[in-house]
């Protein structure tokens, strides 16, 4: 239809009456509807699929795309006539990127040629470099921007890229480039190492996030990208135009990180975010999807979640053939292509694509008259290299309104560098370019070496003033400085509470039997209603508040929700009512640990981010804590979050009735992994109190860079005033052991050691114990990992420095004598860490094994940790020693009721 016919015919329609309008309407229902009928009746489902296909097709050439689809045709979504002019400079931006490509191979190669397989990787930071430039020139917001500022989450392996940027900027020197992977012993003087990835503990002036463990980059920044949400609409943060952009492989979406949280990014409408996949179609070992298409699988799964999808699969020098194809034969070849096919193309060039690809008479005429030269510019023209491309989508991503946006941008893994790595399948394990890689290189990115310094593997740097180098810092200082940059916005000196606060916590339950997740929870009320940082506390629960008892919190302070409240809730007009509320505090995630560790790192980095001193309490079940999320935890340590995790139900004997998968006897171990985690396993109030105070203090008085792990359980008990000294006993608890009870009366001694639950249990071995004359000391152990890091410094003092400091567990145990026995909840692992600095004998006894389900009772029994476990093995170490004679520890035997088996508990 021609143009004009379609301005009268439109006329006519905007003419017609409300009513006229109506019945039109429903004559052309009428006859689609009719139409389809006929087709559907005469030939069937399939020719109905085939007409909606064509339908389709038609559309997207007119540059509609249906909304309701979950895929759409194998082209660029904003088609070329659509396209926002490019507003930089295309040439100059060009010779940026192909110098940055140069530097950052040649910094791998060069660190490879001084020290053998030392690492590095080339090939990725080649597929995406321009998909950074046209970010960096145009879209992504520095430190200077403030509240607008942009979050950037990099892709990994990418990361030699980024300090090639950071070189022409000026904030690397050579020295540092030659110090890549060499941070212990740099080789090259007045450098400083650079990390293998983003590492923001080792390089804190510089990365945010370490993105490198795949998966966890993407999940982070959908948090991120929440949590500024929170802070707005809880008016702790002015509201900003302010984006969160995470770069990320197509092949990192076979990780559940990846993909988990795509639903919560377009459920609460997260238009601060955006997703960048950087898809040249390889991983690790060979294709993503060889047989299929990654990116259409994407656009599936990112479209049903409720995403905006921006394809950028084809570059401009396929535009003109794409015009050409006005029957659709280019088009249907496409949806025919699949990635293992595409990628010989890229890498062997244009008798592969003329022979293999044009293969019908009618893709032929397509190409008739063009060069071998024009159809290796076609292998290689793809979306993701094409900066009018990505301008034009990042330009519509940031523009829209109301759900998350992912570009998925199609690259070459290995682009421009030379025949071993593009295309190929070992593109990501190329760690050296060859003499042929080399040349080949150079000539294609346009590099200004001479042929005889290609050996020396040259940087090249085209000066301070030269116009690369201006355009790249103008363009910095519009946008707001350098990105990435780390730049601590808040530094400590917050006001905390001090011990008056805590001070009813010191004083026990008055005879009351209660819990640690109790008192947590007492203490967390008071915290939220604190008139200083009562703001500032972040609740985090997966889904268990009222297992922990938190159900009164919900009422008080809400749950966060942009929406509010839609409606009445079931429990309305009583007092632990479900409080929804879009300045709601608490952050209940549901069933996700991951989701909830991820929050739990977007509130504990907002001091850094923001300058928002942000305190967050994640509140799990220890079972599915640290066992699970492990890897976020790390990543948590490795940007300096600060804040508390609490391991809830912890213990593996505490949580009667549950069973294997749900007892927790192995969370403190995993707690020793994270160097700048704070481990505590309390077993009273005032114990959690003087933590909690400590906590405060050190992370957000101090401003240190560390976080709490505090393991607490459901069993109730009396808890009892802290004893005195308190001054001692405060200092006690913080470095992990203090005496609890001291012995009374003559006999031989014993110091027994329990923690967390298994506290009331030495006591009461204590009690067992005087029956048969033995006098023990009982001590409450609230910290293993304390002491262990204690008693590491002080031996490593000893043998490297000659200094004779004693280790505190051996000093706090001077003057009381006899052989110790450690109890805990947990492996034997965790009390036998002190054991070698001891010189006395000592028994550990812990609960390594699964779980079973039963009473605390029977599972203490089982595992051999319940008091008259802890009375017998102290009798055993003393009758070892002849300070009780043998029938004292056969009569124990007997009157204890032990039955022991041959088979230990956890090989049962």
């Amino acid at each position: 239809m021609k143009v004009v016919n379609a301005d009268v015919l439109r006329k006519a329609l905007e003419a017609l009456s409300p009513e006229e309008l109506a019945r039109f309407r429903e004559e052309e229902n009428r006859e689609w509807r009719e139409s389809l009928e006929y087709v559907l009746r005469v030939e069937g489902f399939a020719r109905v699929e085939e007409l909606l296909r064509l339908l389709d097709e038609y559309l997207y050439l007119q540059g509609f795309s249906p909304q309701n689809r979950l895929s759409t045709p194998y082209l660029n979504t904003i088609p070329k006539e659509q396209e926002s002019p490019y507003p930089g400079d295309l040439e100059l931006e060009r010779r940026i990127v192909n110098i940055l490509r140069w530097n950052a191979a040649m910094m791998v190669t060069r660190a490879n040629k001084k020290a053998e397989g030392i690492g590095g990787h080339i090939s990725t930071y080649a597929s995406i470099a321009e998909l950074y430039e046209v970010g960096f020139n145009h879209f992504f917001r520095g430190p200077e921007a403030g509240l607008d500022r942009d979050l950037v989450f990099f892709q990994g392996h990418s990361s030699p890229g980024i300090y090639a940027r950071a070189f022409l900027e000026g904030r690397l020197s050579e020295a540092d480039l030659e110090n890549f992977r060499r941070e212990v012993h740099p080789p090259v003087a007045g450098g400083r190492g650079l990390s293998s990835y983003p590492h923001p503990w080792l390089m804190p002036d510089f990365w945010e996030f370490p993105t490198v463990s795949m998966g966890l980059g993407p999940i982070q920044a959908i948090y991120q990208a929440r949590f500024m949400r929170y802070l707005e609409d809880r008016g702790l943060k002015p509201k900003s135009s302010a984006k969160v952009w995470a770069f990320l492989g197509d092949g990192e979406h076979d990780e559940p990180e990846t993909v988990g949280a795509l639903h919560l990014a377009a459920r609460e409408g997260l238009d601060n975010l955006v997703f960048v996949v950087n898809c040249n179609l390889q991983r690790l070992d060979g294709p993503v999807r060889g047989n299929s298409k990654i990116i259409q699988e994407l656009e599936r799964l990112y479209r049903g979640a409720g995403w905006r999808v921006i394809k950028i699969v084809w570059g401009s020098a396929w535009d003109p053939l794409i015009a050409k194809d006005k029957e659709g034969h280019l088009l249907r070849r496409f949806e025919a292509l699949v990635d293992g096919e595409s990628q010989r193309y890229a890498a062997f060039g244009a008798k592969e694509l003329r022979e293999r690809f044009f293969n019908t008479p009618e893709l032929k005429r397509l190409i008739e008259g063009m060069s071998d030269e024009e159809l290796t510019e076609l292998t290689r023209s793809r979306g993701g290299h094409d900066l009018k491309k990505i301008y034009a989508a990042y330009k519509a991503a940031v523009e829209h309104k109301g759900s998350p946006v992912v570009i998925l941008a199609r690259t070459i893994k290995g682009y421009g560098m030379g025949p071993t790595a593009m295309a190929k399948n070992v593109a990501h394990q190329v760690k050296k370019l060859t003499e042929e890689d080399l040349k080949e290189a150079r000539a294609f990115l346009g590099i200004p070496v001479p042929e005889e310094k290609l050996s020396e593997l040259p940087y090249y740097h085209p000066g301070p003033d030269s116009p690369e180098v201006k355009y790249l810092l103008e363009r910095r200082k519009a946008l707001g400085g350098f990105v990435p940059e780390r730049r601590v916005r808040f530094t400590g000196g917050l006001e905390v509470p001090g011990e008056e606060f805590f001070q009813e916590f010191y004083e026990g339950s008055g005879g009351r039997e209660i819990s640690t997740t109790m008192a947590f929870v007492r203490i967390l009320a008071k915290l939220l209603r604190h008139p200083k940082i009562g703001k500032l506390i972040v609740p985090i629960v997966p889904d268990e508040a009222r297992t922990f008892g938190m159900e009164a919190l919900i009422a008080q302070v809400g749950v966060y929700s942009p929406q509010g409240q839609l409606y009445i809730p079931v429990d309305a007009g009583t007092l632990t009512a479900y409080k929804e509320s879009k300045e709601g505090q608490i952050l209940e995630e549901g069933i996700t640990e991951a989701g909830a560790m991820a929050d739990f790192i977007a509130a504990g980095t907002a001091y850094a981010h923001w300058g928002i001193p942000t305190i967050p309490f994640l509140i799990t079940y220890s079972m599915f804590g640290l066992q699970r999320i492990g890897d976020l935890v790390w990543a948590a340590a490795d940007q300096r979050t600060r804040g508390f995790l609490l391991g809830a139900t912890a213990g593996r004997t505490t949580l009667l009735g549950e069973g294997l998968q749900h007892q927790d006897g192995q969370s403190q171990i995993y707690a020793l992994a994270a160097p700048n985690l704070l481990a505590y396993d309390p077993a009273f109030a005032y114990e959690f109190a003087v933590i909690l105070e400590d906590g405060l203090r050190r992370m957000y008085g101090k401003g240190e860079d560390v976080f709490y792990y505090i393991t607490i359980e459901n069993e109730n008990y009396p808890h009892p005033p802290m004893p005195e000294p308190r001054a001692k006993v405060r200092e006690g608890i913080l470095k992990g052991l203090y005496l609890f009870r001291p012995g009374e009366g003559k006999g031989p001694r014993v110091q027994l050691l329990g923690s967390g639950p298994i506290l009331p249990q030495a006591v009461r071995a204590q009690e067992l114990l005087q029956g048969y004359g033995v006098v023990a000391d009982v001590w409450s152990a609230t910290s293993y990992k304390a002491l262990y890091v204690d008693a590491l410094e002080a031996e490593r003092e000893r043998r490297l420095l000659g200094k004779a400091r004693k280790p505190y567990v051996a000093e706090a145990l001077e003057g009381h004598e006899g052989p110790v026995v450690a109890a805990s909840d947990y492996l034997k692992a965790l009390p036998n860490l002190i054991r070698g600095y001891l010189d006395r004998p000592f028994c550990a006894l812990g609960t390594d094994g699964f779980g079973r389900s039963d009473t605390r009772e029977a599972l203490r029994d089982f595992f051999e940790v319940d008091a008259r476990h802890i009375a017998y093995a102290a009798l055993a170490l003393l009758a070892e020693e002849g300070k009780v004679p043998a029938k004292t520890l056969a009569k124990a035997r007997k009157e204890l009721g032990l039955e022991l088996l041959e088979t230990p508990p956890h090989r049962r």
